[in-house]
Formats: C-alpha cells, structure tokens, sequence
C-alpha cells in the first residue's frame, strides 16, 4: 500500500513539474465560430428530439440549464463527448462526424453559458479528457 501512494505522488509532481494542468469550461475550451456551426448541426439533427432551446422533449433530456449541469458536473467533456458519439442520434448512433459531434458540443456549451475562447475544441479523446465539467464557475485564488 505504501508503494502506491509514493507512485501516485511521485505521477503527481511529474505533471505538476511539466507544467501539465487540467483545464475547466470556464477556461474558453471552445470558439464562437465553432459553436455557430454547432447550432446549425444541433437544429438540423437534434432538436427535433432535444427541442430548439435544449430544454429536452418527451423521451429525450434537457441539454441545458441546471439538470443538464448538474447531470454532468465532475466529469469530463470527454465523457461528454462519448456520449454524444456513441449514442447520438438516438435513431442512427455514430452516423455524424467527429467534428459535427464536437461542434454541437461545443454550442451545448455555448448555450450553457460557459465563455467561449480562442482555440477550437478538438476532437481527440485524450484531449478532452483534460477539461473538467464544471457547473459552476471554480473561485479564483487569492
């Protein structure tokens, strides 16, 4: 038992030394253009379920506000993303595009209020993996 938790702190310092740090929504993962392409995806292939405000239909959930937050807040936007990619669209799972996926997750987070950045998100895995799913904004240290 000792031996793990040295390897665990010793994984720990590594990344903290290289400069390697998990990022939040609230740190702009996303950009504007990306998320208007995002709603053009989203109207043409998901709110006939989701409904044009993401506020959800009768067998499908709200994509937005505070169940939808709460739903997923502690995890990743990569969980998110396996989701959307694995189960969406409910009749023909899989059948967009990687990039069609992320761009609608990335206007899921624009309607959700999360600012947008300078950098699109990407599409990798291991990337997304690296952003918490914050619902609420973390406190700034003092």
């Amino acid at each position: 038992m000792r031996w793990r938790t040295g390897a665990v702190l010793a994984v720990g310092c590594v990344l903290l030394w290289s400069g390697a740090r998990t990022r939040s929504v609230w740190d702009g993962v996303y950009t504007e253009e990306q998320a208007g392409r995002g709603k053009a995806h989203y109207n043409r292939e998901c709110a006939s379920c989701h409904g044009e405000a993401l506020s959800g239909g009768e067998e499908a959930p709200p994509l937005a506000g505070d169940a939808f937050l709460a739903n997923w807040n502690g995890l990743t936007v990569g969980d998110l993303f396996e989701r959307i990619r694995r189960s969406m669209p409910q009749d023909n799972p899989g059948r967009l595009s990687r990039q069609q996926d992320i761009d609608i997750l990335a206007y899921m987070l624009a309607a959700n209020r999360f600012p947008a950045g300078k950098a699109e998100l990407e599409s990798r895995g291991e990337a997304l993996k690296q952003i918490r799913f914050d619902a609420a904004k973390p406190r700034q240290a003092n």
